[in-house]
This record gives C-alpha cells, structure tokens and sequence, in this order.
C-alpha cells in the first residue's frame, strides 16, 4: 500500500491513517522526508494527517527527526489552518532536545500561537515551549520572562499547567 492508497481508502480514518503511516515511519518503511513531500502536495487536512504521523513516531522514537523535519515543523507553524500549527508544535516539542541549539525560528514562531484563539493550538504550543525551556540553554534568557507573561496570562487550566510545570523544573 502507498501514501496516496491510504489517502483514498475511504474505510480507513484518520486515526487509522495516522497509525499506519506512524508505523511505517518506525520501522523504516517510509523516509520522513517523503512523507512530508506528499504533505506538501496536499489540502491543508491530509497535511494535518501527515504531520500527526509524524508527531506519533517521534513521540515513540524521537531520534527518527532530522533538522529538514524540524525546519519543515517550523514553518508549518505559520500556516492558518490550526490543525497545522497543533501537530507541528507537538513534533517541536518531542524533538527539541535533539536540536537544543536550532531552536530560535522554532522559538519565533511558536510564540505568537500561544496567544492564538484556539485552545488546543494553544496547548500544544505550550507544550513545545516547556519542552524547550526545559532544556536549559541560552535560549531561556528571553524566553523564560515570556512563558511566566504568558502563563500569567492563560486562563485554560491544562494550558497554564504545561507553562507552571516547566518552569517549576527550570527555577530549580
């Protein structure tokens, strides 16, 4: 079966499709390079699809990322459909500290999503900011005085609790 079967197979769902091309992505079956390339062929949905696979595989195996993967998530951030920018800052989040010195565009970009209208947008942004913030490096010198603005700021619960764990494990 392809990339493009699974897309048309109407009796597969979407957490169906995820799993699989998750799995491939595991066992080598499917470079990441090539699943992003079919993504960025597609509407913005089955896009959306891909980069889940791809937040499935690297939350299981985070070293399968490479820095085309970080900067394809980078940029994806910046998309408008929410979708997009929830899965991409989750891969952020589980590969960051592959990449503990690449992370600035990273950085850059997901900001202005933590303020976006959308919780779970919001939620998984955070968590791509704790994980970074997490990880101690120069970074955290502007970034940590803009994670306490935000989560000062945040009503959502499950949201500011992603900032207050982070933090508690950085000011130790």
């Amino acid at each position: 079966m392809t990339i493009e079967q699974i897309f048309q197979d109407k009796s597969i769902k979407a957490k169906g499709k995820v799993k699989t091309l998750g799995e491939w992505l595991l066992n080598g079956e499917l470079p990441i390079d090539e699943l992003l390339a079919y993504a960025e062929k597609q509407k913005a949905s089955d896009k959306a699809t891909c980069i889940e696979a791809v937040e499935f595989a690297t939350k299981k195996t985070p070293k399968i990322a490479d820095e085309y993967l970080l900067d394809y998530v980078t940029n994806s951030l910046k998309d408008e459909e929410p979708r997009l920018k929830w899965e991409s800052a989750k891969v952020i989040g589980n590969i960051a500290k592959l990449f503990p010195e690449k992370l600035e565009k990273a950085i850059t970009n997901l900001l202005p999503n933590a303020e976006n209208k959308g919780t779970v947008v919001r939620w998984a942004t955070a968590y791509a900011l704790a994980e970074i913030l997490k990880l101690k490096t120069e970074n955290n010198v502007n970034l940590l005085s803009k994670v306490e603005t935000l989560c000062d700021k945040e009503e959502d619960n499950g949201v500011k609790k992603k900032y207050l764990d982070a933090l508690k494990k950085v000011k130790k």
